[in-house]
């Protein structure tokens, strides 16, 4: 008894020192703010919740948007019992131990057991597995919370028998209700006679970026270090940005929004506007994304997207990569915006990816011989004839000749289509008048070809003309 006795008085003394975000967790759906998408009037999650048929799911979403309150609101809502463990602290012993009790509980009581698993993207692969069956045969009722992409970071079979629903950042009248009912609830400060002037709550909701959390940490320590003045506790825009100096980036270097950024930084420079690139550019590097591999991307960039629509940029690209690893940081960032501001702007064109062209034909069709003249002649010019017929161009006027390059059965194959972009346009221009001297010199071989040979009857030739025009299509 006198144990039981000092449990709940040390949980009571706990209680009253947890931070304002833990205090202030919403019990009941009327209590939760925000997510209306998923929790409005009628909604499925809703639904499910009131009429306690809550059926294994997956929250997901960035840190701050209510997914562990959410899973608390469903364990006060429940008749079932509710479980929860920590996916970093969690092990498979745990979840068999879990698991037993489900059972129990499921046999001794016809009573349903909620698995509440916070960071369940933590789990490896064993332990996930060693929690499907028992989902799947309806011993628990899964419930996970994740910041990551349960697509790419969660067993599939688990999340295949798992509805996914995803959180959104909280907007900014959702955090204005938050602190206002920090400053009202009896669980925050309705003790205290709190002034939050509006230029500091403007400033907190700002800077918390949809992070309930982190408005909550700010505004307890801005609350809890103000001395009253006149019983009254006034939290002005200096005070306010004592708390909260930087603004909470929800970013994760290897999670979803790393891919996001980056993807949205691409497709602006692609789509030529220098102002949204260097938006992303800069949201990437505040975040503390690696400038190294931002260059990389534009690196690929420059050959891939703007490629010989403007041969230069591959080499400014290179340039500022280089130049920032001299400089590094914080001048650095000069070197990335340069480069983002030039492929951003120059002209674009991706015939680079005819190369993939090429490589599918070499993938997919029959090896064909080297034409005889293109051979290497050094070794066995005088025995096989390789390298016999071929023409020099610089021994030409304007170092260009006529001849085959490709194996005979691809003549007429082009797997390059320059665009009239930039530069590329004096390229097309070039290579159109090459192609056509190409094409000529080919209809004089086959006039020759066509030609009668002595001996050779009119049926004979007209017979080798039939087969070639087949074989042209």
């Amino acid at each position: 008894m006198s144990k039981d006795l000092f449990r709940e008085a040390g949980k009571a003394f706990l209680a009253g020192r947890a931070p304002l975000a833990d205090r202030l967790r919403p019990q009941t759906l009327e209590e939760f703010v925000g997510q209306a998408h998923i929790l409005g009037p009628g909604k499925l999650l809703r639904r499910a919740i009131e009429a306690d048929r809550v059926t294994s799911l997956i929250l997901y979403g960035p840190p701050g948007t209510g997914k562990t309150t959410l899973a608390r609101v469903i364990a006060n809502s429940t008749a079932a019992n509710f479980t929860t463990m920590n996916a970093v602290l969690a092990g498979v012993k745990d979840i068999r131990s879990a698991i037993e009790e489900a059972a129990k509980q499921l046999s001794l009581y016809q009573r349903r057991t909620i698995l509440f698993v916070d960071e369940v993207h933590r789990f490896n692969k064993s332990q996930q597995d060693a929690l499907l069956p028992h989902v799947e045969n309806g011993t628990v009722i899964f419930v996970g919370a994740t910041t990551e992409n349960p697509f790419f970071e969660v067993n599939k079979a688990l999340v295949s028998r798992s509805r996914v629903f995803e959180l959104r950042t909280l907007t900014s009248d959702d955090l204005r209700q938050v602190a206002r009912h920090a400053t009202d609830s009896p669980r925050g400060y309705a003790h205290l006679d709190v002034i939050l002037d509006e230029n500091a709550l403007d400033h907190l909701v700002s800077t918390a970026n949809g992070d309930a959390r982190s408005l909550l940490n700010a505004l307890e320590l801005a609350i809890e270090t103000t001395p009253p003045i006149e019983g009254k506790v006034r939290v002005t825009l200096e005070v306010a940005e004592d708390s909260i100096q930087r603004r909470a980036v929800l970013y994760d270097k290897e999670g979803d929004s790393h891919f996001d950024a980056i993807s949205a930084f691409i497709k602006s420079m692609r789509g030529s506007d220098p102002d949204a690139s260097l938006y992303w550019l800069a949201r990437m590097v505040y975040a503390g994304e690696d400038p190294r591999f931002i260059f990389r991307r534009m690196l690929i960039f420059a050959s891939e997207d703007v490629g010989l629509a403007d041969p230069r940029a591959v080499e400014v690209a290179a340039a500022c990569s280089a130049a920032f690893d001299y400089v590094g940081l914080p001048e650095g960032q000069f070197h990335l915006a340069q480069c983002c501001l030039y492929l951003s702007t120059a002209p674009k064109s991706n015939t680079t990816l005819s190369y993939f062209d090429a490589l599918s034909h070499v993938r997919d069709e029959e090896t064909k011989d080297v034409p005889n003249h293109l051979k290497d002649g050094n070794r066995d010019a005088k025995g096989l004839g390789h390298g016999k017929g071929y023409m020099y161009p610089h021994a030409y006027h304007n170092h260009y000749v006529a001849q085959q390059y490709l194996p005979e059965e691809m003549q007429g194959t082009y797997f390059y289509e320059p665009s009239d972009i930039g530069y590329e346009k004096r390229i097309a221009e070039r290579l159109a008048y090459w192609r056509s001297r190409d094409e000529k010199e080919d209809i004089s071989r086959r006039a020759q070809r066509y030609a009668r040979r002595p001996g050779e009857s009119d049926s004979e030739r007209d017979v080798d003309q039939n087969a070639d025009e087949d074989a042209s299509g």
